[in-house]
């Protein structure tokens, strides 16, 4: 009995696992570069699922979306909400972080807080206003489910999560490995005043990061909202958290240990979720996989706060 949902539980940590390692590489690009945990990542993260189920919503009322290619439906949706999120992440790193620079590391941190909070009232208060409700039910592009050889049946909309994540987190990947801009970022992470030495702008390469690292977020809050059909204003605060801890247990500040770190909590926490109740007689239940999550943080912190693949280094002056 227990074998026999193991294809359906790994297919949903996998879609689980990619959506936090996209969302870390968020926390994980912002930290290798400004060293400081920007904490309003998961709110922005709650604004792509908005924006992505306002235009699924709004094309469906014009009689668009019914007939439409759902892959394009999709694309189109994801581009808008990338937009709007990177557009959001540049504008509050002009605001909120950019004056507090050369502040010191907790004063960042409680902007970051507060703009996290902002964001929250923000689009809880705009959607109570338009539609007089803030719970959300998005439109689900893909319904057909897809069978396994006869071994399982999953979601279609469970993989079209998984690939499309693969495929920005290779796409980011590439950007930061072989081009001019990915290259002065890593300058950048690695010595913010040399860089800026050697003609590199840094105010241009922290906007960068903030627009990648954001628009890749708002693009994540579409893919959850495809994949689990209901949204709330709240969503981010969690998922944020849990994407933070992938950052941390992979090694913050780099990329591979962001996405491999997101990938593993997404699989023990889906394993924990299905088989924590039947393997404990009862004892500890589902309910429990985001205590199991959140104690892989303690440990990994006690025992090995570097990560998987980040390396234990000076601070930086």
């Amino acid at each position: 009995m227990l074998l026999n949902i193991l294809p359906q539980v790994l297919v949903d940590g996998l879609t689980l696992g990619f959506m936090y390692a996209v969302v870390a590489l968020g926390y994980t690009m912002v930290y290798g570069i400004l060293e400081f945990i920007n904490f309003a990542h998961g709110e922005i993260f709650m604004v792509g699922a908005f924006v992505g189920t306002e235009v699924l919503l709004i094309t469906d009322a014009l009689g668009a979306l019914e007939g439409m290619n759902p892959f394009v439906a999709l694309f189109i949706t994801l581009v808008i909400a990338t937009a709007v999120t990177g557009a959001l992440g540049v504008l509050i790193e002009r605001v909120a972080y950019r004056p507090l620079r050369g502040a010191p590391r907790l004063v960042p941190l409680i902007s970051a807080i507060g703009v996290s909070f902002l964001l929250q009232d923000l689009v809880r208060f705009t959607e109570a206003l338009a539609r007089n409700e803030f719970y959300l039910n998005t439109p689900t592009l893909f319904t057909t489910p897809i069978s396994l050889g006869g071994i399982a049946t999953i979601p279609a909309k469970g993989l079209v999560v998984i690939v499309i994540a693969i495929v920005m987190m290779v796409a980011l990947t590439l950007f930061v490995n072989k081009t001019k801009w990915g290259i002065a970022m890593r300058a950048v992470a690695q010595d913010r005043s040399t860089a800026s030495l050697m003609t590199i702008n840094v105010d241009k390469v922290i906007m960068l990061t903030f627009l990648i690292g954001s628009g890749l977020g708002g693009a994540t809050g579409v893919l959850f909202a495809q994949n689990y059909g209901t949204i709330d204003p709240y969503i981010g605060f969690i998922l944020g958290l849990k994407a933070f801890t992938a950052a941390v247990l992979g090694g913050i500040g780099n990329l591979r240990g962001a996405m491999v770190g997101g990938v593993l909590l997404g699989l023990l926490e889906s394993l924990s979720g299905a088989y924590m109740g039947p393997l404990t007689n009862g004892a500890f239940g589902a309910e429990y996989k985001d205590v199991f999550a959140f104690s892989i943080l303690i440990l990994v912190l006690l025992f090995k706060p570097e990560g998987l693949f980040g390396e234990a280094v000076k601070e930086k002056v």
